[in-house]
């Protein structure tokens, strides 16, 4: 195997490869990373690079050896997409981490960076919920598929740091959110899908909007810039194996959060529960307490993210 080369960080000139680089988090990394003077990006769509063909993988790092790697690239979903595809989920994530961390590590990468998620956590951890808690109980059952996925790789991308000495690292983002978010109702997540659901009740005048399940879960979101840049700066400064939470601190309950969203779409309406829906996990907050100590906050609120997010996609 291909020796490991000493990492010290990011240099303007590396090479830097973004799987998923369409999506919202890959679209933002390409952004914060070019604005921040990164212009050396390799950015293969599905059509260029199925991540799913090990083959194809393996032949396309030792073509173009990058120096870094962010695999972004994922099946992703809410509760119903969970639900109604868990094979798809399981197989195309599992399939496609395998391959990228496998074959970084024999092209002989500088460092690769693996998101987990904060779904992986048990659904009753303790809240903030600590890196430690992650395998010390039972997940939420709606987010299985996903989360069996995501937990193989975090075990897989710390596998290979302790037996091969390969870098790897694993920030466990919170919920995201932002420009180039999924707006599929099958697959959105809880903003999209409401924003969506509430801009099509204003041009519809609706006098009201149910929501699924009590409203009372908290949930935590962090805009997808800046779960570009915190994991930028983890590529440049952290270099150990444990997990480690991004998060903004910032939480609400469901229902507040679909006040908020009626609120800048300006949908006047009634909003009502329906509370035979399934809520999910009651509170699911971070502890970034970590990364906060190395001196990095996000820069962007809530309703300034949901802001951007509606006037890029419906402006």
């Amino acid at each position: 195997m291909a020796k490991m080369n000493i990492v010290k960080s990011m240099e303007k000139q590396d090479k830097i490869l973004i799987t998923g680089a369409s999506g919202m988090i890959g679209s933002a990394m390409c952004r914060v990373l070019r604005g921040q003077g990164y212009e050396n990006l390799l950015t293969p769509s599905h059509a260029e690079l199925d991540l799913t063909k090990q083959a194809l993988v393996q032949d396309y790092f030792a073509k173009e050896k990058p120096d870094y790697v962010f695999h972004l690239a994922a099946i992703v979903g809410g509760i119903h997409a969970n639900n109604t595809y868990p094979a798809k989920f399981v197989y195309e994530n599992t399939a496609m981490h395998s391959n990228v961390i496998d074959a970084a590590y024999r092209a002989g990468i500088k460092k690769l960076l693996f998101p987990g998620s904060a779904c992986t956590y048990p659904k009753f951890a303790p809240q903030p919920v600590q890196e430690a808690s992650f395998l010390d109980g039972l997940i939420e059952p709606t987010n299985l598929a996903y989360a069996s996925a995501k937990i193989n790789g975090i075990v897989m991308a710390q596998s290979y740091r302790k037996e091969y000495g390969f870098k790897t690292i694993i920030p466990m983002p919170t919920n995201s959110y932002g420009i180039g978010d999924n707006f599929n109702p099958e697959y959105s997540h809880v903003i999209p899908a409401l924003m969506s659901r509430f801009v099509l009740a204003t041009k519809q005048e609706l006098p009201n909007i149910e929501i699924w399940g009590s409203g009372t879960p908290l949930r935590e979101f962090i805009y997808a810039d800046d779960v570009a840049d915190g994991m930028i700066f983890l590529m440049q400064n952290y270099d150990e194996g444990q997990i480690i939470n991004l998060g903004s601190g910032e939480e609400i309950s469901i229902f507040e959060l679909a006040k908020l969203i009626a609120e800048i779409v300006g949908y006047k309406g009634e909003l009502t529960l329906d509370e035979t829906k399934p809520d999910g996990a009651p509170r699911k907050c971070l502890d970034s307490s970590k990364i906060k100590s190395m001196n990095w906050r996000p820069s962007c609120n809530l309703r300034e993210g949901l802001q951007k997010m509606y006037e890029h996609h419906y402006g």
